[in-house]
């Protein structure tokens, strides 16, 4: 039998078991280390949670986190404009941004395809993305999603949605291993991914 603890405290750890990667142990011992901390530390994390909802968006251009209407990113001029790296979510682009590598543009999808998980081709930003790309200007699109099911999935979805551009469609190789994740790849070896990419189709 699960032991219940006072509501207010259940209630905390039934939220905190719904982030991902922690379990019932974790949410306990976050729940009572909160419990422990002063009012004012406690208060400092819920009011950061609650400006991360206000203020933060998407960017209107690229679809990377923003305070204001596009990303610090997008508004850099002097960012290479003929480069393009698509990624899946806001933190692998901050994954890559960190190698110090790629100096171009950037895509976020806001997820992959998963027909199993009812994620089809509306479901991520694959209309705003072709739309951009008309536009003109970029030369090279850089497919850099997961290198798992979903994400290869995705790559070579979006790079026959490229192919009647004409534009160059590279996919990032060497270094990343098959089922992991951008986020937790350290910088040398994203880096060296990037630099190994190869064509698509």
């Amino acid at each position: 039998m699960a032991i219940r603890y006072a509501s207010p405290l259940n209630r905390l750890v039934d939220v905190l078991m719904r982030l991902p990667g922690v379990g019932a142990k974790t949410a306990q011992r976050l729940a009572f280390y909160l419990l422990k901390a002063s009012r004012e530390e406690a208060m400092k994390l819920a009011e950061a949670i609650v400006e991360v909802k206000e203020k933060i968006r998407m960017c209107e251009r690229c679809h990377n986190i923003a305070e204001e209407e596009q990303c610090v990113i997008c508004q850099d001029p002097t960012r290479d404009g003929s480069m393009m790296c698509v990624v899946e979510e806001a933190n692998d682009l901050l994954a890559i941004e960190r190698t110090g590598t790629f100096k171009g543009q950037y895509h976020v999808l806001q997820g992959t395809l998963s027909p199993i998980d009812g994620r089809g081709p509306d479901q991520i930003t694959a209309k705003e993305l072709l739309e951009r790309l008309r536009s003109g200007g970029v030369k090279e699109v850089i497919l850099a999603t997961n290198p798992n099911v979903e994400g290869e999935a995705t790559a070579l979805y979006l790079a026959r949605l490229i192919a009647p551009l004409g534009l160059r469609v590279t996919r990032i190789a060497l270094g990343l291993p098959v089922g992991g994740d951008l986020e937790y790849a350290d910088e040398v070896t994203l880096g060296r991914a990037l630099d190994g990419r190869r064509e698509m189709g």
